[in-house]
This record gives C-alpha cells, sequence and structure tokens, in this order.
C-alpha cells in the first residue's frame, strides 16, 4: 500500500519536475553537432567560429542534430575581433540548400548585445536592453554568460544575470522547437568561442 501510495505521489509531481542539465558539447569532439566544420574548431575546450587572418564572407552556423522544445539553455561565449557579431539560434532550422538558418536568435557584439532577434524570417529585434545600462556588466574582452529560457510561447533571456528579454510570442504559427546552433557572422576577421554548453529540458 505505502508502495502505491508513494507511487502515486511522484506521478503528481511529476509535471512539476524537469531533467537535469546535459552538456550538448563535450569540448572536444563536434559530437551531436553538424555544418560547414571549415568554418568552425575545436581550441581550449570552446566551439570557435571564424578566424582572425581573413574576413568572414557568410554567416555560417553550427547546429545540434538534436531538437528542443521547452528547454534553458546556459552557455559562456567571448567576441575577439574588429567589430565581432554572433549569436545563438535557437527553436531554429536550416534553410535547405542554403548556408542561414530561420528562428530565434540570443544576439551579440555590437548594438546588439542581449537582444532576442528573428534570423530569416522577420529579421528584426523583436526585444532588447538599454545598452547604455547593460554595457556596464559586459565583459568585452572576455567570457560572458548567456541563459535562454523557452516555455511555450514564453521566451527569456539573461546575459551575465541581467534579463534582456522576456517576449511572448503572438504568432501561433511560428514553430515551438528547433535546432540549436552557434554563429559566426559576416564581415571583418573575427572569432566567436562558445564553451560549456548546457540544456535542461522542462
Amino acid at each position: 500500500m505505502k508502495s502505491i501510495i508513494a507511487l502515486c505521489f511522484i506521478l503528481a509531481l511529476a509535471p512539476f519536475l524537469s531533467a537535469k542539465p546535459v552538456r550538448i558539447f563535450d569540448g572536444k569532439s563536434f559530437s551531436g553537432w553538424e555544418g560547414p566544420l571549415e568554418s568552425f574548431r575545436i581550441e581550449d575546450g570552446a566551439i570557435v567560429g571564424g578566424n582572425l587572418n581573413a574576413p568572414i564572407p557568410k554567416n555560417q552556423f553550427l547546429s545540434t542534430k538534436k531538437r528542443y522544445s521547452d528547454f534553458e539553455l546556459r552557455f559562456k561565449f567571448k567576441l575577439i575581433g574588429e567589430k565581432p557579431n554572433a549569436g545563438v539560434q535557437f527553436r531554429t532550422e536550416r534553410i535547405p540548400n542554403h548556408h542561414e538558418v530561420i528562428g530565434y536568435q540570443a544576439d551579440m557584439g555590437g548594438k546588439y548585445w542581449g537582444a532576442l532577434y528573428d534570423e530569416s524570417r522577420r529579421r528584426v529585434v523583436l526585444q532588447g536592453p538599454d545598452l547604455e545600462t547593460l554595457s556596464e556588466h559586459i565583459n568585452y574582452d572576455g567570457w560572458n554568460t548567456y541563459v535562454v529560457r523557452c516555455k511555450g510561447r514564453h521566451i527569456q533571456l539573461w546575459l551575465n544575470g541581467h534579463k534582456t528579454a522576456d517576449w511572448n510570442e503572438p504568432d501561433d504559427e511560428i514553430p515551438g522547437d528547433g535546432i540549436i546552433a552557434v554563429q559566426i557572422h559576416s564581415g571583418p576577421p573575427t572569432e566567436a568561442w562558445y564553451k560549456d554548453i548546457t540544456v535542461e529540458e522542462l
């Protein structure tokens, strides 16, 4: 009888329990990832997009093979070079026979620090922080921490512990799942470094 009660208790709690954070990049290989590997490398336990020896001709994305719906994504990043720009895609799709992807992006660099951008779809910043205030909390020369949380139509971003976007998607046609991808943006010679990438499915 006690075991039945315990089982019922666990089942009642199940909807409120989430999985533990899982590392989706092992720091050593591109296992579980796919994309233009000529544009990305692994160095010091991080994924590095781009290089400092030549301009970046076009946007490139290295993406997970697995799709995610409701989750909390955490990662560290740093940008190096002249006017660097990059971001991490989520609830995203690859565009067939094209280098671009379509979906949400946690943006970084230039005037886009902490912004929620809609890549290749609406092509606009959906929401973003006050950059003058946020700039005091950005490490322009080293590692920063991003948190992306998606639950249903609700999307939230935190940069270095400061909430930068709190978006409720009004369009029911926008997909609620997709791949995760790291980006290096076209432009001058730059590098985008990503490490300690974890996902907790909700």
